[in-house]
């Protein structure tokens, strides 16, 4: 789940792929990943399931940069079944995170808010009104951390999907040294996750992503 949030008119470029070595390389990082994952102890109370397991509509899920590391047993957890699509860039760490989510059950779709933005909002769309699942971090690329972009409830609006804003509360983490803090759980630690739907109001854009953007603050707690 990739942030290339916002809609752009940008000639569509060339994607990055990973082959040989590279590729190899990614797919052992995701099976290592998912080792990490099983040993963490993941909780979800009663609403939160409830909501994470409703198979009868698309639900685009938004949750920040630097949680992305439980979007991968979301998928496989809640919504098996139901492949989530990422918005991932065509940078160079794009194709890695493809091949790397890729092990992990997730599917891409390259583009992001500066390079192949219309390309990719039009496959998330089309991917929403099939009746897939989608998801986006509106804080990415590049941020800034805890800044949301406006291209979540442009989809929204433009899909008719739900909108499902994911919190994660890690018991104890390493904070990396990226823009975004990137969360790494501790083996056997404990993560509390949250779900709560969005309602899109009838506010100015600008009001609206700032009412969107303090809800999804409010169910994490900043790190």
């Amino acid at each position: 789940m990739h942030s290339g949030s916002a809609i752009s008119s940008v000639a569509v470029p060339r994607k990055k792929v990973l082959s040989g070595r590279k590729l190899v390389l990614a797919h052992v990082a995701g099976l290592l990943m998912r080792l990490w994952v099983a040993t963490l102890r993941i909780t979800a109370d009663e609403r939160s399931s409830e909501r994470f397991s409703a198979m009868g509509e698309p639900m685009l899920f938004v949750l920040w940069h630097n949680r992305l590391f439980i979007a991968g047993h979301l998928a496989r957890r809640y919504r098996a079944g139901r492949p989530l699509h990422a918005l991932i860039s065509t940078s160079n760490d794009g194709a890695w995170l493809t091949a790397f989510f890729a092990t992990m059950g997730l599917k891409a779709v390259r583009g992001s808010s500066s390079k192949g933005g219309r390309e990719a909002v039009n496959e998330l769309l089309q991917i929403l009104r099939d009746g897939g699942d989608a998801g986006i971090t509106p804080d990415g690329p590049r941020g800034p951390i805890y800044v949301a972009k406006p291209g979540a409830l442009l989809l929204a609006r433009r899909s008719g999907a739900s909108i499902a804003m994911l919190g994660a509360d890690y018991e104890s983490a390493w904070k990396l040294r990226s823009w975004d803090g990137f969360l790494l759980p501790h083996p056997f630690s404990r993560i509390h996750l949250t779900i709560r739907p969005y309602i899109l109001g009838t506010n100015s854009e600008a009001d609206e992503l700032a009412r969107f953007n303090e809800a999804l603050c409010a169910l994490n707690r900043r790190s």
